[in-house]
C-alpha cells in the first residue's frame, strides 16, 4: 500500500480486541499493518477485557472525544469470594469470603446500582494521583487513595444464564469497581472474572473485525470495511450546508446560515428552536460528508468547534 494512499486513510475500523493486548498495543498492530500515518482509539480496554474498540484514522481522530462520551455496553462475570488488588483476575488475592449470594439476592440488589452513582475507581487504573498514573503507584506498592466520583449507570441486569451481567453505562464507569461494589453490597467480595465490551455508541459486533482478519486479509479489503466519520456522530443534531458554505468553513471564513436554512433547521428540530446556541454537526449537502462540529446560534451565526478536512 503506497504512502500516498495510507496518508489518505480516513474512517473508523471497529476492532474486536482480543484477550491479552492493551488497547494501545492493538492500535499499534493495526496501524502498522495498514501503514496508517495518523490513528487513535475511542476508549481504553484493559488487557483482560475483550470486545469493541473503535479505531479512528486520519481526520476521524478529531471525533474520538465524541465516541468516548457515548454510552457503552459491557457484559461481565464476577468471581465471587475473592477480593483482588486490581479488581480483576490480574491482581493478587487480598481477601476471601465464603458467602455466595443467591440469584434472587443478586437480582434484588441491582436497582440500587442504576442511575447516577458514586464509585471509587480501582487503584490499578490510568487515572492520575499527584501527577502520576495510579497503576504505576500501585505496582510500586504505594497506598493509593482513589477519590469517589459520580458515574451514570443507565441499565444493569443479570442475563438469562444467571451468571453474566450486562451494564449500559456512561463515560468514566469502571466495571471492575461495579463488580467489586456489587459483591460488597451482597455481603461478600468479588472481582471481574471476564469482561467484554459489546457496544460503543453506534458501533457493535455487526461492524467489527478481528485482529486475525486485519493480519491475514489483504489491506485493501480491511480498508473497504472502514466506516465513515459521520457514523460515530449519528446521535448528534445534524444539518446540511451548501457546497460554498462548506468551502468557506474549510477556509476558516465566517459563515451565517440564511433565514431559510434556520427555518428548515427549526422545522427539523422544533424542540431546540428556542434553546439558544446548540452544538450541531454540519454535513456537506451534496456528499453527506462531515464538514465541522459547530455552535449554531439562533441568529444563524456558525462558530466552528472542530473542522474536518474530509470533504470536497
Amino acid at each position: 500500500m503506497s504512502n500516498a494512499y495510507c496518508n489518505a486513510l480516513q474512517g473508523w475500523l471497529v476492532l474486536d480486541k482480543p484477550l491479552g493486548l492493551s488497547s494501545t498495543q492493538a492500535l499499534s498492530k493495526v496501524r502498522w499493518i495498514l501503514q496508517a500515518q495518523k490513528a487513535g482509539h475511542g476508549g481504553t480496554l484493559d488487557p483482560l477485557a475483550t470486545g469493541i474498540l473503535p479505531i479512528a484514522f486520519g481526520e476521524t481522530t478529531k471525533a474520538i472525544s465524541y465516541v468516548m462520551q457515548a454510552k457503552k455496553i459491557y457484559q461481565f462475570t464476577i468471581g465471587w469470594g475473592e477480593l483482588r488488588s486490581s479488581d480483576d483476575g490480574e491482581g493478587e488475592v487480598i481477601q476471601t469470603h465464603p458467602y455466595r449470594p443467591s440469584e434472587e439476592e443478586i437480582r434484588a440488589i441491582l436497582p440500587r446500582f442504576i442511575g447516577r452513582i458514586e464509585q471509587v475507581p480501582p487503584a490499578f487504573s490510568a487515572l492520575k494521583v499527584d501527577g502520576r498514573r495510579a497503576y504505576d503507584l500501585a505496582r510500586q506498592g504505594a497506598d493509593v487513595e482513589m477519590k469517589p466520583r459520580a458515574v451514570d449507570i443507565h441499565a444493569l441486569k443479570l442475563c438469562p444464564d444467571s451468571k453474566t451481567f450486562e451494564v449500559v453505562c456512561g463515560k468514566g464507569t469502571y466495571v471492575r469497581a461495579l463488580a467489586r461494589d456489587l459483591a460488597f453490597a451482597l455481603g461478600t467480595v468479588g472481582y471481574v472474572q471476564t469482561l467484554r465490551r459489546v457496544q460503543v455508541g453506534p458501533f457493535n459486533f455487526a461492524h467489527a473485525v478481528t485482529l486475525d482478519d486485519v493480519i491475514n486479509r489483504p489491506s485493501h479489503e480491511i480498508v473497504a470495511l472502514l466506516h465513515p466519520l459521520e457514523q460515530a456522530l449519528s446521535g448528534l443534531t445534524t444539518f446540511s450546508v451548501e457546497a460554498e458554505q462548506a468551502l468557506y468553513i474549510h477556509q476558516g471564513k465566517k459563515v451565517h446560515l440564511s433565514s431559510k436554512q434556520m427555518n428548515d433547521f427549526h422545522s427539523t428540530y422544533p424542540k431546540v428552536a428556542n434553546n439558544g446556541a446548540r452544538e450541531v454537526a454540519l454535513l456537506h449537502k451534496e456528499t453527506g460528508q462531515m464538514v465541522a462540529m459547530v455552535m449554531l446560534h439562533p441568529s444563524g451565526e456558525v462558530r466552528v468547534i472542530r473542522g474536518f478536512n474530509v470533504g470536497p
